[in-house]
């Protein structure tokens, strides 16, 4: 699998994405799934800004990463595929649960409701239920802010 990171990160493609966990893996194309930001031409040309020249940036909606989450599994080429929220993963992972089995939580940052788990990870109730029923239905989930620093399993950022 080709896809090396299927990570939830509200601020979508940033350094942290880009350098610290793109050169690492050697990223050569980043998927960035969000029905919003594929409606609007700006938000796609800031995040362009963002992503080096020799990587390539796809903007899909759900529907469409679902259609083509086969084809970027088998690119050859090493990629991620990012999504600012839980309820985005979860959609893709209920489409193609073969598909993404590893989820990473790299940035759920606070808001009313939400609660702190890790300095980069805050959950509302809806949001730690949604990732228990991800993990009864075979993901892997864990938080990891860098390839550097230690992941937390679900288990412990829940407790």
């Amino acid at each position: 699998m080709t896809l090396r990171l299927f990570r939830v990160d509200d601020r979508l493609v940033h350094g942290q994405v880009v350098i610290g966990w793109g050169r690492p893996l050697a990223t050569r194309f980043i998927v960035l799934v969000d029905n919003g930001v594929c409606e609007s031409d700006w938000e796609q040309d800031l995040y362009r800004m963002a992503v080096p020249n020799d990587v390539q940036l796809i903007f899909a909606n759900v529907a469409e990463a679902a259609a083509h989450m086969v084809e970027w599994v088998a690119d050859p080429r090493p990629g991620m595929l990012l999504t600012a929220d839980l309820a985005t993963m979860a959609a893709l992972h209920d489409a193609v649960p073969a598909l993404i089995r590893r989820i990473n939580l790299g940035g759920l940052h606070h808001r009313p409701g939400r609660v702190e788990r890790l300095r980069y990870i805050y959950l509302g109730e809806a949001e730690e239920a949604l990732l228990r029923r991800l993990r009864r239905d075979g993901a892997e989930i864990s938080a990891q802010d860098l390839p550097t620093t230690p992941a937390v399993d679900l288990e412990a950022l829940l407790r």
